[in-house]
């Protein structure tokens, strides 16, 4: 059993952990020496992208597929660098899944979203995921790949969460009335991607998330009280002076449901709420 990550982030580093529990190895891509050197300490085998004979071999021995990296001007980067070495392999992975966002979704007031709601894109990023989830679902329907696409919200986790922006000064408390969003922590995300892996259904979208969206501020002040410190006060949106991107995500609120990850994948996430999660972490020494 074999893991092919295009790209070699946050994510796809969770899931290479939790499938090597089970048997599998991992190689993966890489475009500069830090990553390639990444993947080799983590055990996997690095993948350079320019070298399309060693891809062409590795996809011709894969599993399960999961690309990663966003899409740019050009589309989806792991479209454009695997499809023709797919082809050449002859290559058919059991499974193939591409990273979304619920951004794709844009902004609902406050509303929930299924995998069946109209997509509504409110940025150019947005916009080039709905692409690339077509793209994605197009490819696998002309080349018999079984392609799944996946929404994810905001993702955090050991190193990449909430405590660590308020131990570095990072951490704001933006008042912004109304406003939600989902998120997953990483160990909830690799183990939902892991039950599609276990279940694939060929054209099928998954959100992935907790189960309850909740403002930022909320999140920041608990993760105050976990590190007994004094939260940031919060600040009106109006006078944060937020970044163009940052604007266009408070722009947004929506609660995502995960109903259907649930229901099919037989998926429930461990830590149902941010609360939970920012606990673990802590626990761990995170």
């Amino acid at each position: 059993m074999r893991l092919f990550l295009f790209g070699y982030g946050f994510t796809g580093r969770a899931l290479a952990r939790r499938l090597a529990a089970e048997g599998w190895s991992t190689a993966a891509t890489f475009r500069d020496p830090a990553t390639r050197d990444a993947i080799s300490a983590d055990g996997a085998t690095p993948l350079d992208l320019a070298d399309r004979d060693a891809i062409t071999e590795a996809l011709g021995e894969t599993t399960a597929l999961l690309i990663t990296a966003p899409p740019g001007p050009q589309g989806c980067p792991g479209l454009n660098s695997l499809v023709g070495p797919l082809a050449e392999a002859g290559a058919f992975p059991d499974w193939t899944g591409y990273l979304s966002t619920t951004g794709v979704y844009g902004d609902r007031r406050g509303g929930w979203v299924t995998e069946d709601s109209r997509l509504a894109a409110q940025s150019v990023e947005a916009a080039r995921r709905v692409g690339a989830e077509r793209d994605w679902l197009e490819v696998g329907r002309g080349m018999g790949l079984t392609v799944m696409l996946f929404r994810l919200p905001g993702i955090y986790g050991p190193g990449r969460s909430a405590l660590d922006r308020l131990r570095e000064g990072r951490a704001r408390r933006i008042a912004a009335p109304g406003q939600v969003f989902s998120r997953i922590h990483v160990d909830d995300l690799a183990a939902g991607l892991a039950a599609s892996i276990a279940r694939p259904r060929a054209g099928a979208a998954y959100n992935l998330c907790d189960d309850e969206p909740a403002p930022n501020s909320d999140v920041i002040a608990y993760a105050a009280r976990l590190l007994e410190m004094e939260p940031p006060p919060e600040i009106p949106l109006a006078q944060a002076a937020l970044s163009p991107a940052a604007m266009r995500f408070y722009g947004e609120s929506k609660r995502v449901s995960n109903a259907r990850a649930k229901a099919e994948l037989g998926w429930r996430p461990a830590y149902p709420t941010h609360r939970e999660g920012l606990r673990a972490i802590l626990a761990a020494g995170g």
